[in-house]
């Protein structure tokens, strides 16, 4: 990729930067004494989580250090946006290996590749200005070291994120305060309450990882699995999306009668590239689900107001903020992710009600204990392979 001191990539990454940074929106307006103690107050919360979520759930870090090493940072959305720049870097670069070598055996690539590297930029910055101001909280599982609180900041309280393209370190942890205050007052609850519960969520994914340590790189190792089945041929790509408008993909001219992919996105996916998609589906959908319903059975014990607060976020989950943001979020594949939420919560139930907590942690053993994706939404298959 394109990196800081400018070089022959796919992306230009700093004109990503500065592109997301200039388009998102502004946050909520606080004062400086305001953003401090947000600030202050999500630090302090999100260490607070740690020993709730490790209660409830029975997860420890495999090693302490691990946990030690994955930081928690609160950032505003300049700061996810460079983090995420980040993690876009490390684990497509693979694919961009590839897109390279094709563009040096193609006569003229050198000049439409600079043009192409700007327009990309563009295009990933606008994305990323209109995903800053959705995120609550990430769990960045490859993500490099993360530098201290930077002075340039707004209030100088935020923390700054390194933006690549450095090896990836062991995961870090953030929260984005700028969205988590929108949301609060939003929906009008307790914002102390609703801080903690954020904390409670995004805490129980850093425990998953800290906790299971084969599960970061099962889930590298099947992302590039993905990369690597991309085809790289655009006649091919156009070729297969022609077929899939043709043979069923719904709303896209194509007959809808569920003989073809559902979306254009699935449609210009190989048969073997659905197959990894499908098994990344069913394990985030696991670490989705699980962190809903830890938060929600942590809850009662530390957040008083926790049933207000699902009641309110679900319904403003459910409904979006309006009819462009509901169109977009369909584009980027958002609603897909707010039915892994749904899902997997249903199948974390549906197990721990059948087997406890401790039968349901088995599911954390090794990759061939993971769910299927057709188990995610049949709990009883699951304890019937894998729990009993």
């Amino acid at each position: 990729m394109t990196s800081a001191s400018g070089g022959a990539g796919m992306v230009d990454w700093n004109l990503a930067v500065s592109t997301a940074t200039r388009l998102a929106r502004p946050g909520p307006e606080v004062t400086r004494e305001e953003a401090a103690r947000v600030v202050s107050e999500l630090r302090r919360h999100a260490l607070e989580a740690e020993e709730h979520v490790r209660g409830y759930t029975e997860l420890r870090p495999a090693r302490l250090a691990d946990a030690e090493a994955t930081p928690v940072l609160v950032v505003d959305r300049p700061g996810w946006v460079r983090a995420n720049v980040a993690g876009f870097r490390t684990i497509v670069q693979p694919l961009v290996d590839r897109l390279q070598a094709r563009r040096s055996e193609t006569a003229g690539a050198a000049l439409f590749g600079s043009l192409g590297e700007k327009a990309t930029g563009v295009e990933v910055g606008a994305l990323l200005a209109f995903l800053s101001t959705k995120v609550l909280g990430q769990y960045e599982t490859f993500a490099p070291a993360a530098l201290p609180a930077a002075p340039d900041s707004p209030a100088g309280l935020f923390d700054k994120p390194r933006r690549g393209p450095e090896p990836p370190g062991p995961g870090r942890l953030l929260l984005v305060a700028p969205n988590i205050v929108q949301v609060e007052r939003e929906l009008d609850v307790d914002p102390h309450d609703f801080r903690l519960w954020v904390c409670l969520h995004e805490e129980t994914h850093r425990t998953q990882f800290s906790a299971v340590p084969w599960l970061r790189d099962h889930i590298q190792s099947e992302v590039q699995s993905f990369l690597a089945q991309t085809d790289v041929d655009p006649g091919a790509l156009l070729e297969r999306a022609r077929e899939a408008l043709a043979d069923g993909v719904p709303g896209l001219g194509g007959r809808g009668d569920g003989s073809g992919p559902s979306t254009l996105l699935e449609a210009v996916q190989s048969p073997a590239q659905r197959e990894v998609l499908g098994r990344l589906t069913a394990v985030m959908s696991l670490l989705e689900g699980h962190a809903d319903v830890v938060m929600d059975g942590v809850g009662p014990a530390v957040v008083p107001s926790v049933a207000e607060i699902r009641e309110k976020f679900q319904r403003r989950r459910d409904r979006g903020a309006g009819r462009l943001d509901l169109v977009l979020r369909r584009l980027l594949g958002m609603d897909a992710k707010l039915r892994q939420y749904q899902d997997g919560a249903v199948f974390v139930r549906g197990v721990v009600d059948r087997v406890g907590m401790a039968g349901f942690n088995r599911v954390w053993t090794s990759p061939n204990t993971l769910p299927t994706k057709e188990e995610v939404h049949d709990p009883a298959a699951w304890v019937a392979r894998v729990a009993r």
